[in-house]
């Protein structure tokens, strides 16, 4: 009696280490929400191929408007890695974070993976040795890039972390500006394509976002904090990208120079979408929000994941956007219909799509946290599973005595 009562106190105390302790922030977890939902719609429009190539010399106004869409929307990827680095920076590294993430994109990619490519659903992709590889490694084989760039940069947090924390101002200041000038400002203002440059889609560049980041976090952005700045910020970016690009395809039509540039303002890593990402987590940073609402933002947020790792899915991400009406937008544009009432249409299916999208999303990965929840606390019975996550409670504590 006297060991089962120990026990299940053993029990218990792993349960209660399990619990989150930290109270969220509703604005900045608001935000999170936004990201995710902007992820939607670039995956919506991009891969439902609603924007028309830019090189053509005719667009329409659905075309225009689908641009339009891509540009402010274009700051997601940043602004979710802005808000990761925003509290990573002051946390420490937990190897049972790690874990669990790694449990989290697995859960996902192997049972969607097979689903798609055992119904028919798979599209794009060959159902073979190299798929099923995909499936089983997920982030070592980048089934979900940006998951990839992330765990990438969550291993190096226990150096780069702690070098934050102790850095001056100074310090970091010019280490971010090194980083920026290397991987940000070069490519912006180059015409040509530089072979190093993964366009943001790597770990170096979320490196320098995280460290952004942790400026803002430790010393903070006078310009940010007067009211209304940050929006500023953030609409005339978005603008700037959205010109700029136009600019870049009326250079190309006129001369058939820059082809391979054309969509330089767009990707992650040019100056403007960062700018543009800065400025709306300087907005979202500055909003209260308290009480019902509160408690609602940050009872969805933390299942955001979720929503990008089902539909992102290999065996779903070209398959979705048609079942939620792609295929007649597209037809529309190809006819050169448009308009007010075509363009209506596109952004109110839009819309729709990615609000559905977002609600499936977060139900999936509810229901994937229940189902972890109680396959944890049946494994805590076992006493090698227990052994297990004592010695994964330890391995954290050594980086939260560091």
């Amino acid at each position: 009696m006297k060991d089962r009562s120990k026990k299940q106190s053993s029990i218990n105390e792993i349960r209660s280490k399990a619990k989150p302790s930290k109270e969220r922030m509703a604005n900045l977890e608001l935000l999170r929400c936004v990201a995710m939902l902007m992820v939607v719609a670039l995956h919506y429009l991009g891969k439902g191929h609603l924007l028309p190539e830019l090189t053509d010399s005719r667009l329409g106004s659905m075309g225009m408007a689908a641009w339009l869409m891509e540009s402010f929307c274009i700051v997601a990827v940043n602004v979710y890695m802005l808000i990761s680095g925003y509290f990573l920076c002051a946390s420490s590294f937990k190897p049972s974070r790690l874990l669990l993430l790694w449990l989290q994109i697995w859960a996902y990619s192997l049972p969607f993976g097979l689903l798609g490519a055992l119904t028919g659903v798979l599209r794009e992709e060959a159902f073979d040795i190299h798929y099923l590889l995909t499936l089983l490694f997920p982030v070592t084989m980048g089934h979900y890039w940006f998951m990839t760039a992330y765990v990438f940069l969550y291993l190096l947090l226990p150096f780069v972390g702690m070098a934050v924390k102790k850095m001056s101002r100074q310090q970091l200041q010019l280490s971010l500006a090194l980083l920026l000038a290397v991987f940000c400002i070069a490519k912006s203002v180059l015409p040509v394509r530089l072979e190093m440059d993964a366009l943001g889609y790597d770990c170096l560049w979320y490196l320098c976002v995280f460290l952004a980041a942790a400026y803002v976090r430790r010393f903070g952005v006078p310009f940010l904090e007067k009211k209304g700045r940050g929006l500023l910020l953030y609409l005339g970016c978005c603008l700037l990208i959205f010109c700029g690009t136009f600019a870049l395809r009326e250079i190309y039509l006129r001369t058939g120079g820059l082809g391979s540039r054309i969509k330089m303002c767009m990707e992650y890593n040019h100056v403007l979408p960062f700018l543009a990402a800065v400025g709306l987590f300087g907005a979202f940073s500055r909003l209260r929000i308290q009480g019902r609402a509160a408690k609602i933002v940050n009872g969805l947020a933390p299942y955001t994941l979720g929503v990008y790792l089902l539909h992102e899915n290999i065996g779903l991400r070209y398959s979705w956007q048609e079942w939620l009406g792609t295929g007649q937008l597209a037809e529309e544009m190809a006819r050169g219909a448009g308009g007010f009432s075509g363009t209506a249409r596109l952004l109110g299916g839009t819309a729709v799509a990615v609000l559905a999208v977002f609600a499936c999303g977060i139900l999936v990965d509810m229901a994937r946290k229940r189902i972890f929840h109680g396959l944890h606390g049946l494994a805590l019975r076992a006493g090698c599973y227990r052994r297990l996550t004592e010695k994964i409670e330890k391995a954290d504590a050594l980086f939260r005595e560091a």
